[in-house]
């Protein structure tokens, strides 16, 4: 048979040349146990079951918790796994003789989701489940889920005391096209960026019409631009080529849904006791950037420019993306170089045009989220400081464990990502504790 049908048959990871069949339910004796007959099917009946599957009702959601080890219960296997999605617990195998399999005839537990795939399947009948639902804007699903996530986490009359992400997840490695996967570490500075802009779309938004997000998220710059002479070139045609037109500052506007702040070169020597030095540079310094005055260079293939940004407008969230990662032909470089910031407190005003600080009367802002990463560049692990409003205190979150932080210790962490809160007026001070 075809991969796809020997993979339909699969018994513990392997697989057998049965012929495709149905199984024509009957009842015998009291205790209800199913009899099966095989009968051969065609193709187009098995698209008819899988698209009108008649236990998708049988589901029951408030026990499915896929934050747990993928084992099978019985045979402690983490190979080939499926998630029984009535009982919530997982067994391995889907073909006859499998745990799977036994548990859906024991039981008359239908329907099981393939942890690995992440296809589902109607046991014992073995067909896979196909999503019935009309076409439309398959972005449009992120949206829904992520919207659900948030109304189970700030449900208050939430019974558990977590809640599982699984279904958003599943939403973004579909939406994603698989680049961001449940089972593989993405990067967190490309998935928001991916997140935001996907959100934006899904809600309607374009580069001209705003969406909800933006009214949060989004900010305006100024950018100046002004094209080099290629370095190799002797001065006296380095000097004419910067007199032409082409060669002169021009000036054009940009929105932002996050600001890219860079960091100085990571040094290489090492202190008298043979340990790297790990260097560190105020929030301030990087956000230098944005003052107007501060030029840097970008290269591009064929050429390179000579840039420099200034503020227009601050939204009310305020995301800053330290660049911590530089990625070459061979391999990707972390840079350690620890952020020197407080936590409350910081006026952006500096940054803002002549004519945006007239306009703008807010522009001072207090840390709400932080996002870290440690350890190596491909391996790392990420953590995250939240600010608890109600109480102002910081809690820092990995996984499933959530603990109480100083805020003294955010400011030594390698920050990654920070979401700053703007006050509105200038009694918010919001409860913070700490810097």
């Amino acid at each position: 048979g075809s991969v796809a049908a020997g993979r339909d048959r699969e018994t513990h990871g392997a697989t057998h040349n049965w012929p495709s069949v149905v199984r024509v339910r009957g009842w015998f004796g009291r205790q209800g146990f199913p009899s099966t007959v095989p009968v051969k099917v065609g193709r187009s009946s098995e698209d008819r079951r899988s698209r009108h599957c008649p236990y998708l009702d049988t589901i029951n959601r408030s026990v499915l918790d896929f934050d747990f080890e993928k084992l099978c219960s019985i045979s402690l296997s983490h190979i080939n796994v499926y998630a029984c999605l009535i009982c919530g617990k997982y067994f391995q195998g889907r073909g006859l003789k499998s745990h799977a399999y036994t548990h859906s005839v024991q039981f008359t537990h239908h329907v099981f989701l393939n942890l690995h795939t992440l296809k589902f399947y109607c046991l014992p009948d073995n067909y896979e489940i196909i999503d019935s639902s009309p076409p439309g804007d398959i972005m449009f699903l992120l949206v829904q889920r992520f919207g659900e996530l948030m109304r189970k986490l700030w449900n208050p009359r939430n019974f558990k005391a977590h809640v599982s992400p699984h279904e958003m997840l599943q939403a973004v490695v579909l939406c994603s096209k698989k680049n961001f996967q449940i089972t593989k570490q993405g990067d967190a500075v490309d998935f928001l960026s991916w997140f935001m802009n996907a959100l934006h779309g899904a809600l309607g938004g374009t580069k001209k019409k705003p969406s909800s997000l933006t009214k949060v998220f989004q900010g305006s710059m100024r950018i100046f631009s002004k094209k080099l002479p290629h370095p190799d070139l002797p001065p006296e045609e380095k000097v004419a080529l910067l007199l032409k037109e082409e060669y002169q500052e021009e000036m054009s506007e940009s929105t932002f849904l996050f600001l890219t702040l860079d960091l100085p070169t990571a040094p290489l020597y090492k202190d008298e006791k043979e340990q790297l030095i790990i260097p560190q540079v105020p929030l301030f310094n990087i956000l230098a950037k944005f003052n107007g005055n501060t030029e840097k260079e970008y290269k591009t293939y064929k050429e390179n420019f000579l840039k420099r940004f200034q503020l227009l407008k601050l939204p009310p969230y305020l995301i800053f993306c330290i660049k911590r990662f530089t990625k070459n032909n061979f391999f990707v470089e972390k840079n350690p170089t620890i952020v020197n910031f407080p936590i409350t407190n910081v006026d952006l005003r500096e940054y803002l045009t002549e004519e945006a600080q007239v306009t703008e009367k807010n522009t001072t802002y207090d840390l709400v989220a932080n996002v870290v990463h440690d350890g190596k560049p491909t391996e790392g692990a990420y953590r995250i400081h939240v600010l608890h409003h109600g109480t102002g205190k910081w809690y820092e979150l990995q996984d499933l464990q959530v603990t109480d932080i100083l805020p003294q210790m955010i400011t030594l962490s390698e920050a990654y990502i920070q979401i700053w809160k703007r006050r509105e007026n200038e009694d918010d001070t919001t409860n913070h504790t700490g810097a």
